[in-house]
């Protein structure tokens, strides 16, 4: 028996956290395989192949796997299932949407979000907002499983994988239409080593231009709490949280943020948290290794104007 690693990726780059993907697969001690589906993503193939621990890359290179739909990605990676015991990818959009409907598929319990493996059978992952941590174990005969990349550490690339063409399954059931994308010259937020956050303290989407500055300064990203996001302030794909983006940067910034469970679950494991709040009662402050009690809009310029 084997891994399977679903690779995702834009057809000319692998995405960053498969690599963290590899990594965890390796932790389950068999042989790890990693899928490519898409169109004209023999590079993308080539760069799989050199992830440490990869044995072998297959590869769908097919117009039909183009943008990776769930409806049609997930019958590839049924009618290629034969011989794994587990298939595993990130617990990033697309695998939230791929991973569910391929268990489905399978007709097994799916396990996400996992934060460590124990060994083949059992898990660890986050409950209650990341309050606590579950130790499940499946007795499925393949197990389903989405990784948590903060969780992880990323595989070298010192690997020589053989690539493999696979069975291609064409019956389509969902068409690509159009894809609207905000393009930003700042780090993506999931993988920054740097995130400035800001709440609803901010008090419009003008003031946040603040939180935008300080981020540019440190060379980081912008994200922000639910009800800066719920206030219009700042596009949802920044929203920290829960229901939003988990980061784990080297250095996380709060800005006007209370720290609601639902924010920390987001952001919690990141290397250093500091917090800037006038309400010395904020919650945030419980977990922040530096805090400092002032208001933001004193504050602010100040520190920027110091960078």
């Amino acid at each position: 028996m084997a891994v399977l690693v679903i690779a995702e990726h834009d057809n000319a780059q692998l995405k960053a956290d498969v690599a963290k993907a590899v990594t965890a697969a390796a932790q389950l001690g068999q042989e790890i395989h990693v899928l490519v589906a898409g169109a004209g993503c023999q590079a993308v193939a080539e760069s799989a192949a050199k992830m440490s621990g990869v044995a072998k890359v297959l590869l769908a290179d097919n117009s039909v796997y183009q943008h990776q739909l769930a409806e049609n990605f997930s019958e590839l990676v049924v009618a290629n299932a034969a011989g794994y015991s587990h298939i595993v990818s990130v617990a990033s959009a697309f695998g939230k949407d791929l991973l569910p409907r391929v268990a489905a598929l399978l007709d097994v319990a799916m396990i996400a979000d996992i934060v460590a493996v124990k060994d083949a059978d059992t898990f660890v992952r986050p409950i209650y907002a990341g309050n606590a941590l579950a130790t499940v174990k499946s007795l499925d005969d393949v197990k389903v499983v989405s990784i948590r990349s903060t969780a992880f550490d990323a595989a070298s690339s010192d690997g020589s994988a053989d690539i493999v063409a696979v069975e291609q399954v064409f019956t389509p059931v969902s068409e690509f239409v159009s894809k609207t994308e905000l393009q930003s010259e700042r780090p993506e937020l999931g993988s920054a080593n740097v995130v400035v956050s800001g709440g609803r303290a901010l008090g419009s989407a003008e003031n946040f231009a603040l939180i935008e500055q300080l981020a540019d300064k440190l060379g980081g990203a912008v994200g922000a709490s639910r009800a800066a996001v719920d206030a219009g302030y700042v596009a949802n794909d920044l929203q920290v949280g829960q229901t939003g983006k988990i980061v784990a940067p080297s250095l996380y910034i709060a800005v006007g943020i209370s720290g609601a469970i639902q924010h920390l679950a987001g952001m919690k494991d990141a290397k250093v948290i500091v917090a800037i709040n006038k309400d010395p009662q904020a919650p945030i402050f419980q977990i922040a290794d530096y805090g400092l009690e002032a208001d933001l809009f004193e504050a602010l310029p100040k520190l920027i104007e110091m960078i």
